[in-house]
């Protein structure tokens, strides 16, 4: 067959087709927050910063509760809470972070190393956590935001 026969340029047209059309199903469909609104799920409400005084079941005595401001990323929302005592950060808890289909194993596997690193760095200066680079990036932002607000 010549190079520009039409018979072999109708082959390899379909047979590229066909090829691009197996590619685009085998691709697993992604449930993010976008995701998740075009599904009719309401996205989630960042709840106003809260401060307890002091306080509370499972704290001790002049403790204070402090909740920084939700931090959006690009696969959702990341809002820390920090329990300090005397100064120090004696608890630091993800109360919102990404969730819904990979985002669920990845928050689950770095809210726990993220929750100890602000322990033990005692600031917001935290290492992110690999394969949860913009969970990471948002937990710091809202981590800085309690900081803040807890007066340094």
């Amino acid at each position: 067959m010549k190079k520009s026969h039409p018979i072999r340029r109708i082959v390899l047209a379909s047979a590229a087709t066909v090829s691009g059309i197996v590619l685009l199903l085998s691709l697993k469909p992604s449930t993010g927050p976008a995701g998740a609104v075009a599904a009719g799920t309401p996205p989630q409400q960042s709840a106003p910063a809260q401060e307890s005084p002091q306080g509370g079941t499972g704290q001790k005595a002049g403790a204070t509760t402090v909740t920084g401001d939700a931090a959006q990323t690009q696969y959702g929302t990341v809002q820390v809470r920090l329990t300090l005592a005397d100064g120090k950060i004696t608890k630091a808890e993800a109360v919102q972070a990404p969730s819904g289909g990979h985002s669920t194993e990845v928050t689950d596997d770095a809210v726990p190393k993220l929750n100890q690193e602000a322990l033990s760095a005692q600031s917001a200066d935290i290492d992110a956590v690999s394969g949860a680079t913009y969970t990471s990036g948002g937990y710091r932002k809202s981590l800085q935001s309690a900081i803040d607000k807890a007066g340094g």
